[in-house]
């Protein structure tokens, strides 16, 4: 399973970004640790982790504790060693996915531009760990839900709007 992890930290000079090696990550507590590397100061560590076109997982730490995950899809957990590693031990779903369902699907009736809500998406964790960075829990649901929206998209349309999309892309384009 090829993976793309990225992380966005936001200290006393802004936000800056990282590739992250997730290889070898015997735990979550692991991959928090691999985070918190990134920059030990930083008031918010986020970790984006796209898995082959698919899954999508965002880690929260903030000033280096309190981890929060959230998993656009519970079946990466099944899919990979690196699934179960992340989303393996939430078992609490995001939120009632089917509300987001509904109104992405009502959009996309009123705008045959947009892309059908995927009805078996299956989101797990904590959805709200962005709102206070301006990304409703209902806004990564949707985001999450439009189906053929890959990861990659999700990841970027998220930092745009936190303001680390540009420091996200220079990684991806490097």
């Amino acid at each position: 399973m090829s993976y793309f992890a990225a992380a966005a930290v936001r200290g006393s000079a802004g936000w800056s970004a990282a590739e992250v090696n997730l290889n070898g990550a015997a735990d979550i507590e692991e991959v928090a640790d691999r985070l918190r590397d990134v920059d030990l100061e930083a008031d918010i560590s986020l970790l984006f982790v796209e898995a082959d076109d698919v899954y999508l997982v965002v880690l929260r730490l903030d000033e280096g504790e309190d981890l929060r995950v959230f998993g656009s899809d519970s079946a990466f957990a099944e899919e990979s060693r690196l699934g179960a590693l992340l989303v393996g031990d939430i078992k609490a779903p995001a939120l009632e996915i089917d509300e987001v369902v509904e109104s992405v699907a009502a959009a996309a009736d009123d705008e045959p531009d947009k892309p059908a809500a995927d009805p078996d998406a299956d989101p797990v964790g904590d959805a709200d760990l962005l709102s206070d960075l301006g990304i409703s829990a209902h806004r990564l649901l949707e985001l999450c839900a439009h189906e053929g929206m890959l990861p990659a998209d999700v990841t970027a349309e998220v930092c745009q709007t936190l303001g680390c999309g540009d420091e996200i892309e220079e990684l991806r384009e490097a």
